[in-house]
């Protein structure tokens, strides 16, 4: 039985960047382009009226950003994922958008195709950051506290074993990679990781990264 399509929903205030990846997305049978918003705040009713399973999501659009709108989508009651995009300069606005619960982002002068397959890793559950700004952007961003404060506590019934499996995801190992440091099988690595998901209510792997700069089990480098 083939799976069903990725159900998409485009929010850009720029057409021909929704253009370009509805047209691709036409050609692509595992992904459906569901709606398309010009603004946050009509992103953020499509996702009510349509429950997607990934929202696209530009930054800096007219009246509500992506900002907002993410946080609003992620906080409702739903599953739908957001999948931001951004440029090299926005960094600000990054670590806002995965404060707000995004599960990824994406610079915009990626070619379309790698896009297509970021909503798919994102659809799947797994989160996903533009390779070439991943260390710098969790790095820069655990050393941005909003406002400075003492570490909070980890909390969740978190095992000793976990709290190590979420140090080595915090320092930006993979999963075959932790299992190599830790002796342990890939398959229980995952099992951890998914414990950790659930005990910390995080949505995806950036979202336990983030927690652990939060709760001081990595610290970032020096700047």
């Amino acid at each position: 039985m083939t799976a069903p399509a990725v159900r998409v929903v485009l929010a850009d205030d720029q057409p021909l960047v929704r253009a370009g990846l509805r047209v691709l997305t036409a050609d692509t049978p595992d992904l459906e382009v569901v709606g398309e918003a010009g603004t946050g705040a009509q992103a953020v009713q499509l996702v009510r009226d349509l429950h997607p399973d990934v929202v696209v999501m530009d930054i800096r659009m007219p009246g509500m950003d992506g900002i907002e709108a993410t946080r609003m989508v992620t906080a409702g009651p739903g599953t739908t994922r957001v999948l931001v995009l951004t440029t090299f300069d926005d960094d600000d606005y990054v670590y806002a958008a995965l404060r707000a619960g995004a599960s990824g982002f994406l610079v915009k002068d990626m070619a379309l195709e790698e896009i297509l397959g970021a909503i798919r890793v994102v659809a799947a559950g797994d989160a996903l950051i533009a390779p070439s700004v991943t260390r710098r952007l969790i790095h820069e961003f655990a050393a941005r506290p909003e406002p400075a404060r003492a570490h909070r506590p980890l909390g969740g019934g978190v095992t000793d074993r976990e709290r190590e499996v979420l140090t080595l995801v915090g320092s930006g190992l993979s999963n075959s990679e932790i299992a190599a440091q830790l002796t342990i099988s890939v398959a229980t690595v995952k099992a951890h990781v998914a414990r950790l998901f659930t005990k910390l209510a995080a949505r995806d792997r950036v979202q336990l990264v983030i927690i652990a700069y939060e709760t001081g089990l990595v610290a970032p480098p020096a700047l």
